[in-house]
């Protein structure tokens, strides 16, 4: 017996080790938002706006660390995606801050102060869109994210997308450590309130379109967002909500029917993204005693009976170990992924769409599975 719990224990260590390791030869904690004044033909700058509640860090090309501010901060960072930019990767530098040609690098980054100059911001981007494509795309990470990977996370996805809205980022305050996962499940929990805020103050901004895409923990704190949101009974402009999508989410299966059961069937379409061979989520169901998580269910018809539409990516090959990050993989296909999701979906029937493009058929060898509940 004591064997066999070792062994557990064992492989669970193996397991959080591995949710550890990036895809690149280092992790970006300081120094790697440095201002890059060094230009690269082909090289394609998007302006990422933020709003975190994490602590501002003075160290030269930090700009924010894993430590709770206890109020939300704000700032504006032009981040370079290299020429040879392949889809779904993040080309992190191996030694900071790097260079256009072949890494992430931040061309312009300053703080912003207070909600005001925020959606000022915001509304300036937003003026550089012609009328009826003044969209904004809120993105909330998840789990071990550093304040830089979270940035270049949401770039990459800007960039593969190909999209033309706006891109915020919030970020909560995560310290970027394996061994920190009580940590940032409480920081995750604390940023309830300052994430209300900053959907709200999106939503009174001069945007068309709201779109939101949280991943991993980020479901946490975004559906809790959500369900203060429903108690409170008000939200000015909630009709500028496109779509909500839920990918890969550390949630206890039961406890985010509860949270939807308060929520009510929703308004606006949700998409929750799936993979049951997710190892990072299988390390955080071990965490809480056997617990299913959102993000690997295995039951996706019960999800879908929420009101909801449920992706399942199960048998889609993924670029990660962990096969936790499947969802960044469908940037590429943004631009045909709403034909996917619209394409003879009837209610509670699972489809298979494999001839909706070339670009999707390149990306995803194996039918996605999708099941909705609308």
């Amino acid at each position: 017996m004591y064997y066999l719990r070792v062994w557990r224990q064992s492989a669970f260590v193996v397991t959080l080790v591995a949710l550890s390791v990036c895809g690149c030869a280092a992790r970006p904690e300081s120094g790697y938002l440095e201002p890059v004044t060094e230009t690269a033909p082909r090289a394609t700058n998007h302006a990422i706006l933020v709003a975190t509640t994490r602590e501002r860090d003075e160290r030269p090309g930090t700009l924010f660390n894993g430590e709770r501010s206890g109020s939300l901060n704000y700032a504006s960072i032009t981040v370079s995606v290299p020429p040879k930019h392949v889809p779904n990767n993040i080309e992190i530098a191996s030694k900071a801050p790097g260079t256009p040609e072949d890494d992430f690098v931040v061309r312009k980054a300053t703080y912003i102060n207070g909600d005001a100059a925020f959606i000022d911001a915001l509304n300036a981007q937003l003026a550089s869109r012609p009328p009826g494509r003044r969209q904004v795309v809120l993105f909330v990470h998840g789990f071990n994210t550093l304040f830089a990977e979270g940035l270049f996370r949401l770039t990459q996805i800007t960039h593969d997308s190909r999209t033309n809205a706006v891109p915020v980022l919030f970020t909560w305050a995560s310290r970027g450590k394996v061994s920190g996962y009580l940590y940032d499940t409480n920081s995750a929990t604390e940023a309830r309130d300052d994430l209300e805020h900053t959907i709200r103050l999106v939503l009174s901004s001069n945007a068309e379109e709201v779109n939101i895409l949280a991943h991993s923990m980020g479901n946490w704190v975004t559906v809790e967002a959500f369900r203060q949101i429903k108690i409170s009974g008000d939200l000015a402009n909630a009709d500028k909500i496109e779509n909500i999508y839920l990918a890969a989410p550390d949630i206890d299966l039961d406890v985010f029917k509860s949270q939807m059961h308060r929520i009510g069937r929703p308004e606006t379409n949700v998409y929750i993204i799936v993979s049951r061979d997710d190892r990072a989520l299988g390390a955080s169901r071990f965490i809480a005693g056997g617990q299913v998580r959102v993000g690997d269910a295995s039951n996706i018809q019960e999800l879908a009976d929420l009101g909801v539409t449920v992706i399942d990516l199960t048998e889609l090959k993924s670029d990660d170990a962990t096969n936790h990050d499947k969802f960044a993989q469908l940037a590429n296909v943004g631009p045909e992924l709403p034909i996917v999701l619209g394409k003879g979906l009837g209610a509670g029937t699972p489809q298979a769409p494999t001839t909706v493009g070339g670009t999707l058929g390149a990306i995803i060898g194996a039918p996605i599975r999708i099941v909705t509940g609308r």
